[in-house]
């Protein structure tokens, strides 16, 4: 993975997220503190700020950079939780990855963002899209792009029918039904601008 493929994953998920703010802005104001997209918009215009600096450097270095610049710019709990997710990735992930190394990377930042928010799929958060993904990759097979990505989507839908467990939206009990989780949904808008950028 060269520099130039580097920058296009991580700029693809950037713009795609800061091109949502406002759809998860509007989302997170149904269930939760009216924040996420503005949160995620300012952590991701300082990672294109970054991003020069960022994919000049191995995989393993630029996913922790990233990692870093999302827990520092990024509000709320998000911060805390996309940034620990990119770093823990960076940490296990190998600089020229396979579909079998890559599984086993996202694997391992999907248990320490299950640590960190002391949560589990099911409970209406971006686990619910992550989880889901991990369990695609770790299958393996033909097809593995187009099927993380229908995958994703799928998973963040999903979390409409969920009583939210965690996070501020949990306050609302039942009333927290019938509406998309954001992380949820923006973990979903990463992943599919992963699959697009590198043609899965």
């Amino acid at each position: 993975m060269d520099e130039a493929v580097r920058k296009r994953l991580i700029e693809a998920m950037a713009r795609t997220v800061i091109a949502h703010a406002d759809e998860l802005t509007e989302l997170d104001r149904q269930i939760g503190d009216g924040d996420h997209g503005l949160n995620m918009k300012r952590g991701f215009e300082a990672v294109l700020e970054a991003l020069p600096a960022t994919a000049a450097k191995p995989l393993p270095e630029a996913l922790k950079g990233l990692g870093t610049t999302l827990v520092m710019k990024v509000g709320g709990a998000s911060g805390p939780l996309y940034g620990t997710f990119f770093l823990a990735l960076g940490k296990t992930i190998p600089d020229a990855p396979t579909a079998t190394t890559l599984a086993g990377a996202f694997a391992a930042a999907v248990e320490a963002v299950k640590a960190r928010g002391k949560s589990q799929a099911g409970q209406k958060t971006m686990l619910d899209v992550l989880v889901p993904v991990a369990a695609v990759l770790s299958a393996g097979g033909a097809d593995l792009g187009p099927r993380v990505r229908a995958e994703a989507l799928a998973a963040a839908e999903a979390t409409i029918p969920m009583k939210a467990m965690r996070g501020r939206a949990s306050f609302l009990g039942e009333r927290s039904i019938g509406h998309p989780d954001p992380g949820a949904r923006s973990s979903a808008l990463m992943i599919v601008a992963v699959c697009d950028a590198i043609g899965a």
